[in-house]
């Protein structure tokens, strides 16, 4: 198929990006012109890529000229968003209606798969699990607006369109801390998806008619099914670091759940690894470094505690709702 993938160079794009191409698929790439992304286009041979701005409507409507199918993962997620939520608007949300208008104004319009998050449904930690997707959504941040205002636009564009809500699809490879992870209560129910199996599914969806005008969690399932205290005691774990103090992190709800993915594996069938593949594969990345780290890891520690607004002071309660 010749298909449009926007955002082909972040975490869950790169991934997409280089199922496609294994499946044979002509993939024209939309992404910002600057240097890293220059530097990760040049591993993928023979993409056709497009360097311009998802809020420029001429830009998007050339890229998506002629395709079958755009895929949409584009997107300003946290902490980005927080700190600039009129710029995360204009991409989230402008950027979406250039694609849909972009899409429209085709002779024969492409099919749209918008990349959402299980982030929509709000603070659920008072309620048993898993979450479904006809739940109530609620926008706790600018990101969750935008992408509940991108859903609703997608679903009412007249266009064939799909839309995963996907889980927290961890970065395999070091990633620098930032203040938010101190943000998040440690009881805080998470579930991941390692990025390959996010990949499987998004090809795996061109080829399944059944997921057109659905909306699916695209999660890890059970053994992706964790708590924020798990997640980040492995994570840091396979960077060769000790878990962080309790009075560290505020206690606060966050907008994660475990989720129902029955119906997506079924139809997609792309769950083949669990959180421990996904914590392996993040040490492999290491490779001499880890060496390095019983020498640094005193001085890391103490840089990630500098972040914290809690540690050693009085945490703030866990929310109820």
């Amino acid at each position: 198929m010749n298909l449009l993938l926007t955002g082909a160079f972040g975490n869950i794009g790169s991934h997409v990006l280089a199922e496609l191409l294994r499946r044979g698929h002509r993939v024209r790439c939309l992404a910002l012109d600057t240097p890293e992304d220059r530097r990760r286009a040049r591993g993928f041979a023979g993409v056709d890529a497009v360097w311009g701005d998802i809020r420029d409507a001429e830009v998007v409507a050339a890229a998506v000229a002629g395709v079958e199918a755009v895929l949409h993962l584009a997107a300003m997620i946290p902490p980005a968003s927080d700190a600039d939520p009129e710029l995360a608007r204009q991409i989230n949300v402008d950027g979406t209606r250039n694609v849909v208008d972009a899409c429209l104004a085709q002779p024969r319009p492409p099919k749209l798969l918008f990349a959402s998050t299980f982030d929509v449904h709000g603070h659920t930690l008072d309620r048993d699990p898993p979450r479904r997707v006809d739940d109530p959504r609620v926008a706790t941040d600018a990101y969750t607006a935008h992408k509940i205002e991108g859903e609703d636009m997608v679903r009412e564009s007249g266009l064939d369109w799909f839309i995963p809500r996907f889980a927290d699809v961890p970065i395999l490879g070091l990633r620098k801390p930032d203040p938010i992870m101190f943000e998040i209560g440690l009881e805080n129910r998470i579930e991941v998806l390692h990025p390959d199996d996010a990949a499987v599914a998004v090809a795996n969806a061109l080829e399944t008619p059944a997921v057109w005008g659905r909306v699916l969690f695209l999660g890890g399932g059970a053994g992706c099914q964790i708590t924020y205290r798990q997640f980040l005691t492995e994570m840091l774990g396979a960077m060769g670091l000790d878990m962080l103090p309790d009075d560290a992190f505020s206690g606060k709800v966050y907008a994660t759940d475990w989720v129902d993915t029955a119906a997506g594996q079924r139809l997609l069938g792309y769950q083949r690894r669990v959180f421990d593949d996904i914590v392996s594969d993040i040490a492999a990345t290491l490779g001499w470094r880890r060496h390095l780290m019983p020498l640094a890891r005193p001085f890391a520690r103490r840089a990630m505690l500098r972040m914290s607004p809690y540690a050693g002071s009085t945490r703030v309660p866990a929310a109820q709702g």
